[in-house]
């Protein structure tokens, strides 16, 4: 018999909580949905008002993982959804999470959340930029750390302030809260910057997403600030054999190469040491114009 629970008013039916979906830790699904509950407050703000694409790996990692951004079958008529502009099909519509009973719908559905730059109101004018990390082995994460200080310092020169995370996976993202601008345009910048840091760092960096360019190499992504593409979101938990979380990062943990592989129980500990450290780029104040 499925569960019914009642969250902020609305019943919603948990199913599976004793199956094991991340299979390194023997982590269940029951876990899983107490990890989002506990996380919601630093987590939420980071969803709201995003059009939200959802893998799903229901079966764990080692399961079909499928990619979607349609409103799943069964959502709940009190789930937001959010007209999105799509050249093939005019009137799509995704699921926004802006609230405690819509996080854990989502949630049961086993899923990592991924956002856009921009926010349902203004489709396609970015009010972040992301620069994604990857690196080719035998690079690490390590060297991910080194090229993120690289493009903090950067950036700063351009009056621009980053914030850094674990992607949950392989590398960093770095985020910049900005002033409302097209997605294009932010493109452009950001792919200027990992020009440059690709010539600052030849040994080191690469901007081009070419298999052979890469091995050794920090893959610095600035593709996912185009206006169709996505980001894992903070807190989300990554479909890996382990629970492995997109995980805020202080900037002295970035410098001592440290704590670069969070996992669904430090989350918490952390919250309460330090809050949210990406809660800058929720508050428009903290944005500045592109040069």
């Amino acid at each position: 018999m499925t569960p019914i629970t009642e969250v902020a008013g609305r019943r919603l039916a948990l199913s599976n909580l004793d199956k094991v979906i991340h299979p390194a830790t023997g982590t269940a699904k029951g876990e899983m949905l107490h990890y989002y509950a506990v996380t919601a407050e630093a987590l939420l703000p980071h969803l709201r008002d995003r059009p939200v694409s959802f893998l799903r790996y229901p079966d764990g990692p080692g399961g079909q993982l499928f990619f979607t951004k349609n409103p799943p079958p069964g959502t709940p008529s009190w789930v937001r959804t959010a007209p999105v502009p799509h050249s093939d099909d005019p009137g799509a519509r995704q699921v926004v999470v802006d609230d405690l009973p819509s996080l854990m719908w989502a949630a049961n559905l086993v899923v990592e959340f991924h956002t856009p730059q921009w926010t349902a109101e203004t489709p396609g004018v970015a009010d972040r930029m992301v620069f994604d990390l990857d690196p080719g082995p035998p690079a690490s994460v390590a060297d991910c750390c080194a090229v993120a200080l690289w493009l903090r310092e950067r950036l700063a020169a351009d009056g621009l302030e980053a914030w850094a995370k674990t992607s949950g996976s392989k590398g960093l993202h770095l985020l910049v809260p900005i002033v409302p601008t097209p997605s294009g345009e932010v493109s452009a910048y950001a792919k200027g910057l990992a020009v440059e840091g690709e010539e600052a760092l030849p040994r080191l960096v690469v901007h081009r997403m070419a298999r052979a360019l890469r091995p050794g190499k920090v893959f610095v992504d600035h593709s996912q600030n185009a206006a169709a593409k996505t980001t894992a979101a903070p807190y989300t938990l990554r479909a890996r054999p382990a629970p492995t979380v997109s995980t805020p990062l202080t900037w002295e943990e970035v410098e001592g190469r440290r704590n670069l592989d969070c996992r669904l129980g430090d989350l918490s500990p952390r919250l309460d040491r330090y809050g949210d450290l990406l809660a800058p780029l929720t508050d428009p104040g903290r944005a500045r114009p592109l040069p």
